[in-house]
């Protein structure tokens, strides 16, 4: 058991230029970062570039604001996906060694009847509402007081592959809801799909709706072994914040806590740095992703990631000198692309603490190495194939 600290942070969504093969994706020429930076006329990220966030491989030029003349004080690089997908969970699944060789499905256009049917037949419901892409606070606008008019369940996906239903808590009691998207399930994860989520909510036409604290993932577990089952095998406690236990599916978290949102991941992650009951904390803060990104807005997505720089010392002041720091992203989500689904792009990668002196890290051939490095950096062996420590560098 090590009393050394490896915190892991995901900047959901910051990717920093487009794959080789993103041609297969639709998303030859997307660029996360450099795209919403120029579009915003430069990105203040003083705290960022410390770390080398501007030093990072690049094919396609500079970043508007970002100066690539200071000198870092961590080691910095860029991954490649290898993984057939740009979703969240097969982002993070890849981080720790798993690499699935078809995607996961998503549903552009709602779901279909295959799908649908069997869900309104098992719950007794005639139909469903929206049934689109949808954001989840857009939806129960538009369709919540037909919602507690009829009782009809609320459903609606993302540009990731989930089922997502919405329901009034005064309308469907909570229990019930569960109970739907257990049914959901069954049916939902076989046809492809990677999680279903419970969104209650409560309010009413007149004053607004809003999203209560009790939803719930019901998630796909990983279909084969992962980094984080060697660190539970050997004792190493992973606090996973944000959505990071339902990604995984609770796989080897110890203890996990929710948040509602980038401020309170920050906060959450403080105080798990602070208190050093788990070696490794996993947080990711989905911001960038949820709110700017899938809405196509480069505005508030550049003063979220300002909002993140401005608050990134407290990590840092919240480290021992042998702690390790690790921020990287899973995707890309360029807001001024085409669409509202993810991108197929390189992701950063920042190590700093425990004694890495500032260098290149260069392009790493997986996600995965990020995994790897965190069970060097924690003494964990593995039998998994995947990933290489970037430690000895």
């Amino acid at each position: 058991m090590t009393d050394r600290l490896c915190t892991l942070v995901v900047l959901d969504s910051v990717g920093i230029g487009f794959l080789p093969d993103a041609t297969d994706f639709g998303d030859h020429g997307a660029d996360t970062l450099g795209h919403l930076a120029a579009a915003v006329g430069g990105l203040a990220l003083p705290n960022l570039t410390r770390l080398g966030l501007a030093r990072v491989p690049r094919d396609l030029g500079p970043i508007a604001g970002l100066d690539p003349t200071v000198e870092p004080v961590a080691a910095y690089g860029r991954m490649v996906e290898i993984a057939n997908g740009k979703d969240t969970a097969t982002g993070h699944w890849e981080f720790m060694g798993l690499v699935l060789d078809h995607p996961l499905r998503t549903f552009p256009d709602g779901f279909p009847p295959a799908i649908l049917g069997p869900f309104l037949e098992r719950i007794g419901k005639p139909r469903a509402l929206c049934n689109q892409p949808a954001s989840g606070t857009a939806v129960i606008h538009d369709f919540g007081a037909e919602h507690m008019e009829t009782g009809l369940p609320i459903v609606y996906t993302s540009a990731d592959p989930v089922l997502q239903i919405a329901a009034h808590e005064d309308i469907v009691p909570i229990d019930q809801l569960y109970a739907w998207c257990e049914a959901a399930y069954d049916i939902a994860i076989p046809a492809g799909l990677g999680r279903v989520i419970a969104r209650p909510f409560v309010g009413d036409p007149d004053s607004g709706f809003t999203r209560t604290s009790r939803r719930r993932d019901f998630a796909l577990d990983p279909p084969q072994r992962l980094f984080l089952d060697d660190l539970a095998d050997h004792g190493v406690r992973v606090h996973g914040i944000g959505k990071i236990p339902s990604i995984y599916a609770q796989r080897g978290i110890a203890r996990s806590t929710s948040t509602a949102d980038n401020d309170a991941g920050i906060d959450a992650t403080v105080l798990a740095m602070q208190r050093r009951e788990d070696p490794l904390v996993f947080t990711n803060l989905v911001d960038f992703d949820m709110l700017y990104g899938h809405r196509r807005d480069p505005e508030g997505y550049a003063a979220c990631l300002e909002a993140f720089d401005a608050r990134l010392p407290e990590l840092l002041d919240a480290m021992r000198p042998d702690d390790l720091l690790l921020i990287t992203a899973d995707h890309g989500n360029d807001p001024t692309w085409p669409g509202t689904d993810h991108t197929r792009e390189y992701v950063p990668v920042l190590a700093f603490g425990a004694g890495i002196p500032p260098m290149a890290l260069g392009t790493r051939d997986t996600f995965a190495d990020l995994g790897r490095t965190a069970l060097d950096f924690l003494g964990v062996p593995t039998s998994l194939p995947l990933g290489t420590s970037f430690l000895p560098r």
